[in-house]
């Protein structure tokens, strides 16, 4: 309880902290830093909330670098950055074991993957040995160095960026490991007056972003969405646009059939329910709304859709597979879902 200090007898519960409030005042400071890519900004807190990687594709020049230092700043956490290269070896990520002559003994250097922002920079160009290090810090938090194992701190966010136009000397990643990241977010050019506001920005003194979210704030925040309601009928309308990447026949997507190799695995409603969660709690609902698993499918579905020959040699994308499956499966009646106050 507090008191005013008019009336020091009168007291009033404390201030209730809304998550929409304070994650928009964070938003907005990053903004201060960062011109446009709103929809990039707005899945970084989402991946964070929902405690998912996010894979970003553009072409360089776009303030991926910048915008992932940026938020490390505006949420008072750790920054590290890596850029893969094909001389990596694994322990250049998690660290290794190093003799001691003075002491006769190993001591354990951790490497960079130890903080709470990790920007793994054209991650394709590092090889298979080097990947797959990367893929048990980002699935179980941890890092095994001889015979033990340390936590990553928490929050732990990986931020993967591929350049597309860029083939020679990669290695792409395997689906399995693609498919551990929540969301795959391709980031395209800004619009004229935004690029002209970047530039403008260029010319004088760079914004220092300030902290605005504590790392305590956002795993509270974090916690927070577990309690956002997400009705039946929503859940199943997830899983029905991951079936049609199956199965898109039974969807009168007959047409699109020999364009799919493979499907979106369970993991992508699981995702998509998870990261709608956190949309909703950063929207300020206290449910999750068929629009908010709308919005995100292609971000959370695109990178789990395995493309046949046919559909590379025609030039379809799994962007344009997905267009054609929101559009085919039906969108549950808003009448028949929950409301808040239903669930009261």
């Amino acid at each position: 309880m507090s008191s005013t200090p008019d009336d020091p007898d009168r007291t009033f519960p404390p201030r209730r902290e809304e998550p929409r409030e304070v994650l928009e005042e964070a938003l907005h400071e990053i903004k201060r830093v960062i011109v446009g890519q709103d929809a990039m900004l707005e899945r970084l807190l989402v991946a964070l909330l929902a405690g998912g990687h996010v894979l970003l594709e553009g072409v360089p020049g776009l303030a991926k670098t910048l915008t992932v230092k940026t938020l490390s700043q505006v949420l008072g956490g750790s920054f590290r950055r890596i850029q893969f290269t094909p001389d990596l070896v694994p322990a250049d990520l998690i660290g290794t074991r190093i003799y001691r002559p003075d002491t006769g003994s190993f001591e354990t250097e951790l490497g960079p993957v130890f903080g709470n922002f990790l920007l793994a920079d054209e991650i394709n160009r590092a090889p298979a040995k080097v990947q797959s290090a990367l893929l048990e810090v980002m699935q179980e938090q941890q890092v095994t160095i001889g015979h033990e194992t340390f936590p990553v701190p928490r929050p732990f966010l990986v931020l993967a960026t591929q350049n597309p136009i860029e083939s020679e000397g990669t290695y792409p990643l395997p689906e399995a490991q693609v498919d551990r990241f929540l969301m795959k977010v391709v980031v395209d050019y800004p619009t004229m007056s935004e690029e002209a506001a970047v530039v403008d920005r260029a010319l004088g003194d760079a914004a220092v972003p300030r902290e605005r979210l504590s790392i305590d704030q956002l795993e509270r925040f974090a916690r927070a969405t577990h309690d956002v309601l997400v009705d039946r009928e929503v859940i199943q309308y997830a899983v029905r646009l991951a079936d049609a990447t199956r199965r898109p026949e039974n969807y009168g997507l007959d047409d699109i059939s020999d364009f799919i190799e493979y499907g979106a695995s369970p993991r992508g409603p699981i995702g998509l329910v998870q990261a709608a969660r956190a949309l909703a709690l950063l929207r300020g609902r206290g449910h999750v709304a068929v629009a908010d698993v709308r919005d995100l499918a292609t971000d959370v579905l695109r990178h789990r859709i395995v493309l046949s020959y046919d559909a590379l040699t025609e030039d379809v994308t799994a962007d344009d597979l997905l267009d054609r499956v929101l559009e085919a499966v039906a969108v549950p009646p808003a009448d028949h879902l929950r409301r808040p106050e239903a669930a009261a």
